[in-house]
């Protein structure tokens, strides 16, 4: 009975721990050539699309939130 317990002791922390690396970040960008703000779930790598202002957000509603009050978001 110790050892189910001990293994699931173990089992919790180790799912603790990898929790935060696994948080979901939603990012506001815009578009170079359409100048248009969108939301992604992963960081840009190209170069035609930049993070707007602090546009990195940890749930997609204050993404959206945020983008709302973004003046180059907009200002379209």
């Amino acid at each position: 009975m110790k050892k189910y317990l001990m293994i699931g002791t173990l089992a919790l922390a180790a799912s603790a721990v990898a929790a935060p690396s696994f948080a979901a970040e939603f990012y506001v960008v815009r578009d170079a050539t359409t100048k248009k703000c969108t939301i992604v779930d992963t960081r840009p790598t190209t170069t035609t699309t930049t993070i707007v202002d602090n546009g990195t957000f940890k749930t997609r509603t204050e993404a959206e939130t945020g983008m709302k009050t973004m003046k180059v978001c907009t200002s379209n």
